[in-house]
């Protein structure tokens, strides 16, 4: 079978299993069944092994009957988290590179309907804004551009990845969707880690929320992860818009993907972020019925916590501190620190509209002594591609 047979084949098996459990439409039955899920369910979840996953131990832990067992939940996530990662807590940025975008996402303030002045940053902008985040201390970069591959292209990253590759030890990217082939390009050139949202994995609401571009197509964005796992990316980055669905059923259907992706490409470390809709230059949050409060938002990283012993769990600066300084030692491994949401940001604040609001505004060693304060260790750096030579 050939390379491209073999991807579709893969995409096909992830959609198929989607839509054959009803995750990506007709959801009906799965809130049916959240409903039913009783306290000895929860229990019985609780009681297997901490780490391992199934569909069935997911659905226990993120039904509302497993809300009276958060406490639970907590320690024996805490428990988990220490035993596979330690104290550490490794710390990036986001590098915001362009927010111009052909796409008209409803819940993004970069949304090609919007009006407002966007920038686009140079390769030497983009390098000058990395030096600043260098002198912070970071040694994790984190790509960001929205769909404009007229000028973010393919040719653009690569050459920026080969300069920073001299002063960051981990480069990802969280960037439009690539072939196969593209993402090679950029894994060679030292891109090692790529993270694609998909969003919201209920079809009928993905329609509503994408009214054009590229990016509206949903079994392409489904491809995804497929493609850029398969170029040979050392971290596959998975979530969804909280907010756009509920979050329980898209609970299910990213655990249900992360293990399907586990077991075609295990080479590669999956990692989970979870992104609440913030407010955004164009977003009215009220406009959105699903909204996830913080108790739920809890209830989510403990479960993927405990169905997925390994995976790495991300925090943006999207959650306020005070929330952030309570998620840290219940299962965090990564966060953000210092962030700015517009090209430019670091340089110059506010120098247009950001993709949406940062809420915790804290400075990078700020949220280090946080850390510490709480007896977690701050890691910059914890990879080195000297690693792959011994």
């Amino acid at each position: 079978m050939g390379v491209a047979a073999s991807q579709a084949g893969s995409s096909t098996s992830i959609a198929a299993l989607l839509a054959g459990q009803r995750l990506d439409a007709n959801r009906e039955v799965w809130e049916q069944r959240l409903r039913q899920v009783t306290a000895a369910d929860v229990q019985a979840a609780l009681a297997s092994r901490p780490g391992s996953y199934s569909l069935t131990k997911l659905l226990a832990l993120v039904a509302p009957a497993a809300e009276d067992y958060l406490e639970q939940m907590a320690e024996l996530s805490q428990r988990l988290t220490l035993q596979r990662f330690g104290r550490t807590i490794k710390l990036y940025a986001p590098l915001y590179l362009s927010s111009h975008c052909v796409n008209r996402c409803r819940y993004c303030g970069f949304n090609k309907d919007n009006s407002f002045d966007r920038t686009r940053l140079s390769v030497d902008e983009a390098l000058a804004e990395a030096e600043l985040l260098s002198r912070e201390g970071f040694r994790d970069i984190l790509l960001v551009t929205s769909e404009d591959r007229q000028f973010i292209s393919v040719s653009y990253l690569t050459q920026l990845a080969r300069a920073l590759r001299g002063r960051f030890s981990f480069i990802s990217a969280e960037i439009y969707q690539m072939t196969a082939s593209e993402y090679r390009q950029l894994f060679d050139a030292g891109i090692e880690g790529i993270t694609l949202y998909q969003e919201t994995y209920d079809r009928q609401a993905y329609a509503h929320y994408h009214l054009g571009g590229p990016k509206a197509n949903y079994d392409t964005r489904l491809q995804g992860p497929d493609d850029f796992a398969s170029a040979g990316m050392r971290e596959i980055g998975l979530g969804a818009l909280l907010g756009l669905a509920n979050w329980r059923i898209e609970t299910l259907a990213l655990g249900e993907h992360a293990c399907g992706l586990m077991k075609r490409y295990w080479k590669s470390r999956i990692s989970f972020s979870f992104p609440r809709l913030r407010p955004a230059c164009g977003v009215p949050t009220e406009a959105f019925p699903h909204l996830v409060s913080d108790k739920n938002l809890v209830q989510m990283i403990l479960a993927l916590r405990l169905c997925f012993a390994d995976a790495g769990l991300v925090l943006s600066t999207r959650e306020g501190a005070d929330l952030r300084d309570r998620l840290v030692g219940l299962g965090i491994t990564k966060m953000s620190a210092g962030s700015r949401t517009s090209p430019g940001g670091y340089s110059q604040d506010h120098k247009d509209a950001g993709q949406f609001e940062v809420s915790d505004e804290r400075s990078p060693s700020e949220v280090a002594a946080m850390l510490q304060r709480q007896g977690l260790e701050p890691v910059w750096k914890d990879w080195d591609r000297a690693f792959l030579s011994i």
